[in-house]
């Protein structure tokens, strides 16, 4: 049987069931019971690109050995996958074995084409902030990137809804600063250097609330992400490096620049507080300049295609090109409209 990503079964099993090897890592076990008292095990599994949840049955073989999985083990899974109807992706006649060293390895290098993927990402992220003319919003990316990027590069988008694997947040940061750089010129009321630093910071917050260690796909919990929250730590972060770089020889010459130094901390300070938008979505500030409404939306625009992308591969039929509601978008999905392609000259 061919060896398949998470993502990969999902995208077969659209139509089809799959006959596929999965090598993954638990990354939850939990013992549940339906509504007539009929007991059953919930394994969590995940790889670097995706997640999953595989329902054990009690007259399953392999149920008994759902005791022995801990969250953490990495186990390759054998067996018929399909998209189920009330449970989404389910699988058929399965087993499982524990990977080697060498298996675990692999798996927790992802899969080529992420890699590159990222890693193209990452240098998209280090260019724009090389191209802030702004020395101090420049200096200051630099700074955050020497320090945490390491740290940023393992960190998820979100915890469930979008960009919810290993290096999620650079892949959205990524597209946020491409997004940005087109609109730019669109608008000149738009500090472009201002757009592009606050992308790198809105989130890094994240680094605490949705970070993930080198060595598994487990998104732990971390208490100052539970105390503060990502949006009060990238204001904290970004404080921090600032009286850092006010203290450094650099920043002798920043007296003479304008906008004034004091300024240009304070919007960037309030594009990040206000870039969820709404007190409701945890900005303690609502949007009061162009930028900030600019970064509200190009944040919810990549964050929503993201989920349109993923919803697809998970969404339930309801009737012929609709699918039921995946959450939290707003209702059910419709299959997108094919693009335009002209028929061959004859």
């Amino acid at each position: 049987m061919d060896l398949l990503s998470i993502g990969e079964v999902k995208r077969r099993a659209q139509t089809a069931s799959v006959s596929a090897r999965l090598h993954v890592q638990v990354s939850a076990t939990e013992a549940k019971a339906t509504r007539e008292g009929k007991p059953y095990c919930e394994l969590g599994l995940a790889d670097a690109c995706d997640r999953m949840t595989l329902r054990v049955w009690s007259d399953h073989p392999e149920f008994k050995a759902c005791d022995s999985l801990q969250a953490s083990d990495f186990i390759e899974v054998t067996g018929e996958f399909q998209q189920h109807q009330q449970f989404g992706l389910d699988a058929k006649r399965w087993t499982t074995r524990a990977l080697n060293a060498q298996e675990i390895s692999v798996l927790l290098q992802g899969p080529p084409e992420l890699r590159a993927r990222q890693s193209a990402d990452w240098n998209h992220i280090t260019e724009r902030v090389e191209s802030i003319q702004d020395p101090r919003l420049r200096a200051l990316g630099n700074a955050f990137i020497a320090e945490w990027g390491d740290r940023f590069r393992r960190t998820a988008g979100a915890r469930s809804y979008h960009h919810a694997r290993r290096g999620g947040l650079v892949e959205h940061t990524a597209q946020m600063m491409r997004l940005a750089t087109q609109i730019a010129p669109l608008y000149p009321q738009l500090n472009r250097d201002l757009l592009i630093a606050v992308i790198l910071f809105h989130d890094s917050g994240k680094l605490w609330e949705n970070h993930l260690p080198e060595t598994g796909f487990t998104m732990g919990y971390d208490e100052r992400g539970e105390l503060m929250g990502h949006i009060s730590i990238g204001l904290e972060l970004v404080n921090s490096l600032w009286r850092k770089l006010q203290a450094s020889e650099a920043a002798d010459s920043w007296g003479r620049l304008s906008p004034a130094s004091e300024d240009v901390r304070l919007h960037l300070l309030h594009l990040i507080g206000a870039h969820h938008g709404e007190a409701q979505f945890g900005s303690p500030v609502s949007p009061k300049t162009p930028e900030a409404m600019a970064l509200n939306y190009i944040d919810n625009l990549d964050a929503r295609m993201e989920m349109f992308a993923a919803g697809y591969l998970v969404a339930k039929p309801i009737a012929e090109r609709i699918y039921d509601r995946v959450r939290p978008l707003p209702g059910n999905l419709v299959k997108p409209l094919e693009k335009f392609s002209a028929a061959p000259e004859r």
